[in-house]
């Protein structure tokens, strides 16, 4: 436990820190507080000794640490509202009804990356609100083909296919054929699973070499299900920060961005604004990940800002906040007029 004045030195010392990116010394303390100087060193001890403060090399001063910046957003961040300018800038996208909603999402990101310096993360995936609308095949060559999906939504997606033998052009019409027949109105999540035991147990029976087809459309197909979409904003912004002024710490961080398997580790699948920092991200321990998922046009995704631990958090999470409401708010009325059209 830690007294009420520790409890403020340390929000000072956070707070300070975040602007200044310089270690908080005791005489800057001394006259907020109206404490001896020995007094606020006693404090920033005790604060260390609790985990809540580290001690730099180069400086007498104290910066924050990870369970001090932890401690700051679970118990001394204030809920404040967004600023007026941050809002009105904000607004001005959401009220624009030219913008489609995925458009909207993806100009606010862009705008909090653009006035905050750090990097957006906008990672979408199919969700089961989605449906099969249509497959085509363009055929390359024997070996190659081009799939492409279409959702109900529009959503169109493509990736080229592999046949591990030759296969003809007959079998890849009938097969897309029979796909197109059977399975158009499925779920996306659920298509794996009636490939599997509908679209299979037919084409056997009338189809030269099935397995190598069916293989191939199974890949292909599935992976349109379980792959993500991904927009990053400002991915040098996070290089600008003071943290990361080391060659090793720039290649790290960039290897990460291009990494799917890295990325995917950004998703969220609760529905709060959550706040992840350095090792919690499991992404690096130098950041930290504000994020939230969002549901929009049938497509679930997560919305996430990337920035030093050292990050201006109140602000971020108010934005992200407002953002996530305001996608709420539109997809409900995107939804309302879907079906009054559908009254009529």
């Amino acid at each position: 436990m830690i007294g009420t004045r520790q409890r403020e030195i340390l929000k000072s010392i956070v707070e300070e820190y975040i602007k200044t990116v310089r270690p908080v010394g005791s005489k800057a303390l001394c006259k907020k507080f109206k404490c001896s100087s020995a007094t606020i060193r006693n404090d920033m001890a005790a604060l260390e000794e609790n985990g809540y403060l580290e001690k730099t090399h180069i400086s007498s001063g104290r910066v924050p640490s990870e369970e001090g910046y932890r401690y700051y957003v679970d118990n001394l961040m204030e809920a404040k509202k967004i600023s007026g300018e941050d809002m009105v800038k904000l607004q001005t996208i959401f009220s624009n009804n030219e913008l489609d909603l995925n458009d909207t999402i993806s100009k606010s990101l862009e705008l909090i990356s653009d006035i905050t310096n750090y990097t957006s993360v906008i990672l979408g995936k199919e969700s089961s609100l989605n449906k099969l609308g249509k497959v085509e095949v363009i055929p390359i060559n024997d070996r190659q083909a081009v799939v492409i999906l279409i959702t109900d939504k529009g959503h169109v997606e493509n990736k080229t296919i592999n046949f591990e033998s030759d296969v003809s052009l007959s079998d890849i019409a009938k097969t897309t054929e029979l796909i197109n027949k059977i399975l158009v109105g499925t779920c996306i999540d659920d298509v794996p699973s009636k490939l599997e035991f509908e679209i299979k147990p037919v084409i056997r029976n009338y189809i030269n070499n099935y397995e190598v087809v069916y293989n191939a459309f199974y890949d292909a197909l599935s992976n349109f299900t379980n792959e993500k979409n991904v927009k990053f904003t400002g991915k040098t912004n996070i290089l600008k920060q003071p943290e990361f002024d080391k060659v090793d710490d720039v290649k790290n961080i960039i290897s990460k961005f291009e990494s799917k398997d890295m990325v995917n580790k950004i998703e969220e699948t609760d529905d709060e604004v959550k706040v992840y920092i350095g090792k919690e991200s499991e992404f690096d321990d130098n950041v930290t990940i504000v994020k939230t998922k969002y549901i929009a046009d049938g497509r679930e995704g997560t919305i996430a800002i990337i920035g030093p631990k050292r990050m201006e958090y109140e602000r971020v999470v108010n934005m992200l906040a407002f953002i996530k409401e305001h996608i709420e708010r539109r997809n409900k009325s995107w939804k309302n007029i879907i079906k009054w059209k559908k009254m009529k």
